[in-house]
């Protein structure tokens, strides 16, 4: 089935934006999906619950007494917060490394409060302020506890990212993984879409993993739900879905992509992916919107700012919106 969000101005469709999805039990069995359920796609951000296995595989969560507050980070693409500096910065020196060491670059913050606090005070943004500052914390910790070199651990053949696509391996059931490098200099890999959602399957069941990774995906999960403002900020769609269901562990990714793991439907433990082919971050919102409720994880009447979100000129005025039409063929 086809699946597409429409963006109108003037009461008329002005863009049509491609959707494909695929829904997976924790077998990897394909339950439902909407357009191409094997769409190749970066996993991009989406990624980060399952590169935060490397903490547990390489035993750096006890080395280190990691908290989930910082474990929540290490999955989080966090809006710059004072909150989520003051977590990143004393991950840091939990792990003995100054910032100096993370390889992200800086940006400025998400958050639009924390980002213009930092524009009325003159001041530039740090690598602290990266979204992905935790992830690469992380990184560096699972070095470290694993006797590597820091230096260089966002480089494709470092032990590290070796050991993350191993975990993608074993979890997506894919041999051959193809990677590109993402935004914040650390390889972003490939996957068929139905693949890639049986990862989230076994994040939602972790009983289901491979004994290795059944500790991590659990503690990852709890994470996640006990702390949804660390994963991403106030406001922000991660943050929103994870707090209004409970039973949700939910990771968005750039350029359209987006994960969940639904611990709770009527088929049981599921995983879903989804990726706006043409990348749009906007329309991508109302799509995980009707989604959920299509899978029976949100109410319709549920007041969200997302179902519909608004197009806006450049005096703020709103001259349309966005309308998810999504069509799922179950198997």
């Amino acid at each position: 089935m086809n699946a597409y969000v429409y963006s109108y101005r003037g009461g008329l469709i002005e863009n049509r934006h491609r959707v494909s999805l695929a829904i997976v039990n924790p077998a990897g069995n394909l339950l439902a999906y909407a357009g191409n359920p094997e769409l190749a796609a970066h996993m991009r951000s989406s990624a980060k619950p399952f590169q935060a296995q490397a903490l547990y595989q390489t035993g750096a969560t006890g080395k280190f007494g990691l908290t989930p507050e910082e474990l929540a980070l290490t999955c989080a693409s966090h809006d710059g917060t004072l909150r989520h500096l003051e977590v990143v910065r004393g991950y840091l020196e939990k792990i003995g490394l100054g910032p100096e060491c993370l390889a992200c670059g800086a940006h400025l913050p998400f958050n639009r409060e924390a980002r213009a606090a930092l524009e009325k005070a003159g001041e530039k943004p740090t690598v602290l302020y990266n979204n992905c500052s935790g992830k690469h914390t992380g990184m560096l910790a699972a070095a470290l506890a694993m006797g590597a070199e820091p230096k260089g651990y966002e480089q494709p053949q470092h032990p590290v990212q070796q050991l993350n696509l191993q975990t993608l391996r074993d979890l997506s059931g894919i041999n051959t993984i193809p990677y590109g490098v993402d935004g914040c200099s650390v390889p972003t890999f490939v996957l068929p879409l139905a693949p890639a959602a049986r990862m989230f399957a076994l994040l939602a069941k972790p009983l289901a993993a491979p004994e290795k990774y059944q500790v991590g995906l659990e503690a990852v999960y709890q994470a996640m739900q006990a702390h949804p403002d660390l994963v991403a900020g106030p406001g922000a769609i991660d943050t929103v879905l994870m707090q209004k269901i409970p039973y949700l562990a939910a990771k968005r990714g750039a350029d359209g992509y987006y994960g969940l793991a639904l611990r709770e439907s009527k088929w049981g433990p599921i995983g879903v992916t989804l990726k706006v082919e043409d990348g749009s971050q906007t329309a991508r919102e109302p799509a995980v919107i009707q989604l959920l409720e299509l899978l029976g994880a949100l109410s319709p009447e549920e007041p969200l700012e997302w179902r519909s979100s608004p197009v806006k000129n450049v005096r703020g005025l709103e001259v349309g919106h966005y309308q998810a039409k999504l069509e799922l063929s179950w198997v």
